[in-house]
């Protein structure tokens, strides 16, 4: 079992850190959040414990997240958050130093890698790799990279939107763009601030856009009930939101995440262009799991698109996979230490 524990690969994601240990699957699935005590400058609580105080800290704590836009905003709380997530992973193997594969967003710089890398092994791997998130997703969602076939891949997380043409293991053109998960529930917020003058926080915008939330516009009218402050009188209030609102507020964000599919599919080669075109576009990452959102990539491109199964996790399970088979996946396989 010892031998098995000693491959990790991270899912290193802006809102949520997925964990995967070799013969064991996915072992944590934890937001990506640290909470300090600024006296001390001490991490107090990391994950879902540090979650659950967003909001609800008095003023010598703050919770934040070190992760910005998918790649690290602040190293030292990365480091201890990674090192929490592997020795919360392993459990009573933490003696063995792990090998560890991290995925990073697809336009990652060198230095962003070397980041990564750097903060894995300070936290405890013996050797550490990176690994662009569009062709872990799509080993993850048993996508044959090898082939001399292009594949095109649409990985939707919290941070940012990755988009990439697959072809012999490698990817031939990608684009990422820091607009995804969190810049819809923005933009709910600033939805619900300006219709009902009411403020709420991100986690009811979420569970707005989780309920009733979609891509496009249908006669399938949702409505879940929001409670929030009310801006004039200060006191609480409720109100009640649709899916077609929902689908207005989120629509200049949606417009930039189709641009920038539209973007990577105006770069790519005629020869790989008409295997998109046959065999269509697969969506991974949890922001796929919008509401028809394939309908509006194929509205868009004319393209069919499909959404993954196990969406959200089909990075960290490609993690697994390529660690299982580091030698067939040496070519997109970056930075190791």
């Amino acid at each position: 079992m010892s031998l098995f524990a000693r491959k990790i690969g991270i899912d290193l994601g802006t809102v949520n850190t997925l964990v995967f240990v070799s013969g064991r699957g996915i072992v944590l699935n934890e937001p990506s959040v640290v909470a300090v005590s600024l006296p001390e400058n001490k991490i107090l609580a990391v994950g879902d414990e540090a979650k659950e105080m967003i909001g609800k800290t008095p003023d010598t704590i703050v919770t934040y997240r070190p992760m910005k836009d998918g790649v690290i905003a602040d190293y030292k709380a990365t480091e201890a958050m990674l090192r929490y997530f592997i020795g919360k992973a392993l459990g009573r193997l933490n003696m063995f130093k792990p090998e560890v594969m991290v995925s990073v967003p697809a336009d990652v710089t060198s230095t962003e890698k070397r980041a990564v890398v750097e903060a894995a092994i300070k936290a405890g791997a013996r050797s550490a790799y990176v690994v662009k998130e569009p062709i872990l997703a799509a080993i993850g969602a048993g996508v044959p990279i090898q082939e001399a076939r292009g594949h095109m891949i649409v990985d939707i997380g919290g941070g940012t939107t990755d988009v990439a043409v697959i072809s012999l293991g490698g990817i031939v053109h990608c684009t990422s763009a820091r607009v995804a998960g969190n810049k819809l529930d923005q933009a709910v917020i600033n939805h619900v601030k300006k219709t009902f003058n009411l403020a709420i926080g991100d986690r009811t915008a979420e569970e707005i856009k989780i309920a009733v939330g979609s891509a496009v516009a249908g006669d399938e009218e949702l409505t879940c009930a929001l409670r929030g402050r009310d801006f004039l009188t200060g006191l609480p209030k409720s109100a009640e939101i649709s899916t077609n609102e929902v689908v207005k507020a989120i629509d200049s964000e949606l417009r930039d995440m189709i641009k920038a599919i539209k973007q990577v599919l105006q770069e790519t080669p005629p020869e790989l262009a008409s295997d998109i075109i046959e065999f269509g576009i697969l969506m991974t990452g949890g922001g796929s799991l919008l509401r028809n959102i394939s309908e509006l990539v194929f509205r868009s491109t004319g393209i069919n698109a499909t959404v993954a199964n196990d969406a959200l996790l089909c990075v960290a399970k490609g993690t697994g996979r390529a660690l299982e088979h580091l030698d067939a996946y040496k070519r997109s396989i970056v930075a190791k230490k």
